[in-house]
């Protein structure tokens, strides 16, 4: 994985085009041809005025860029002059009201599954709950819940904490699923009826788990809701309990839309939202609609809403950010989370 990004200044009052392509790449790029390709294109995104993101897997490119129509057609005519692509397609060409990437003259997301190339990551030591994750992804996919609450009762007894089988263990085993949908070894049937199942596993471990006598006696109040339309609500209900057992009163939504949720935020007041993408699956394509939900939240409770939280596979990846929607934080995991809006709260309250 290699995330790349660069600082531009835009005027957030100019009238701003959007457009998304995909096209696929004529041969397969290397990390210092990606490298010099964001280097290039960074130069002159930032003199036009558009910001952007790249997104490059498998031989094939995404990109979303932004800015004045001026500025977009000269980029755009670049682009369709590059050699290095094929098959363009465009796939959305609209204005909008503001920027989605407002931060970045290009934010490049790459992964490959090339296994000449080497990751920046794979230096790095894997969990030693990592091993666990390919045998328990293939449990919930077959619907073998018996064997995989023996596991995780198994893991549970080795003294693991239920932050670091939550964040080492489910949370993974999640994207792992994730990875298999997307490469056809399983059906979105058995995708579905394994994050639910993967869900009442991660609340068992959850209920066996001792909460800090001092987080109990928080007396904030949090709803956490799906994205609008979202079918996955795995760590929404770890969460869920997570907070219960530090002492919050929790809502639940699952809104079909981004004004149902902000009517159910007006409703009820509470000091914080977070709204969840699936864990299992990437969704490039959702970070403009959660944006525009992360605002409609805001406008809905400008007096009691303190703090907007997100999360999702992008964010744990570290894909995405908060800024990138208008959020206040960004879940890489679910542990740890409730002490982190407290401290959001407290934060924002203060004079």
């Amino acid at each position: 994985m290699q995330v790349q990004t660069g600082f531009v200044r835009t005027d957030p009052n100019s009238i701003i085009g959007c457009l998304t392509y995909q096209s696929r790449a004529v041969s397969r790029p290397t990390e210092n041809e990606l490298d010099q390709l964001v280097s290039q294109a960074r130069g002159r995104n930032r003199q036009l005025g558009v910001t952007g993101m790249l997104l490059y897997e498998n031989g094939r490119f995404l990109q979303t860029l932004e800015g004045p129509p001026a500025g977009l057609k000269q980029v755009w005519s670049s682009i369709c002059r590059d050699q290095r692509h094929r098959e363009i397609e465009v796939l959305t060409e609209h204005m909008v009201s503001s920027r989605l990437f407002s931060d970045w003259d290009l934010l490049l997301y790459s992964r490959d599954e090339d296994p000449r190339r080497t990751s920046r990551a794979s230096d790095l030591a894997p969990h030693a709950l990592a091993h666990y994750v390919p045998g328990m992804a293939q449990l919930a996919l077959d619907g073998d819940d018996a064997r995989l609450n023996a596991r995780l009762a198994s893991v549970t007894e080795q003294g693991w904490s239920a932050d670091d089988i939550v964040s080492h263990l489910i949370e993974p085993v999640a994207r792992a699923m994730g990875d298999a949908w997307l490469a056809d070894r399983c059906s979105e049937f058995e995708l579905t009826v394994g994050l639910s199942m993967l869900q009442l596993a991660g609340h068992a471990v959850r209920s066996h788990a001792a909460s800090a006598a001092a987080l109990r006696r928080s007396r904030y109040s949090i709803l956490l809701a799906t994205a609008p339309g979202e079918p996955h609500m795995l760590s929404t209900a770890m969460l869920a309990d997570q907070f219960t057992d530090a002492g919050w009163r929790v809502e639940m939504a699952f809104p079909g839309s981004k004004e149902a949720l902000a009517n159910q935020i007006a409703q009820q007041g509470h000091d914080a939202v977070d709204i969840a993408l699936s864990d299992a699956l990437p969704r490039q394509r959702a970070l403009l609609q959660l944006r525009e939900t992360v605002e409609h939240c805001r406008k809905a409770s400008p007096d009691n809403l303190v703090v907007v939280s997100v999360g999702g596979r992008m964010f744990a990846e570290a894909t995405a950010s908060a800024a990138t929607v208008g959020a206040d934080h960004a879940r890489r995991s679910v542990g740890g989370t409730s002490v982190r809006l407290s401290q959001l709260i407290r934060q924002g309250r203060c004079p």
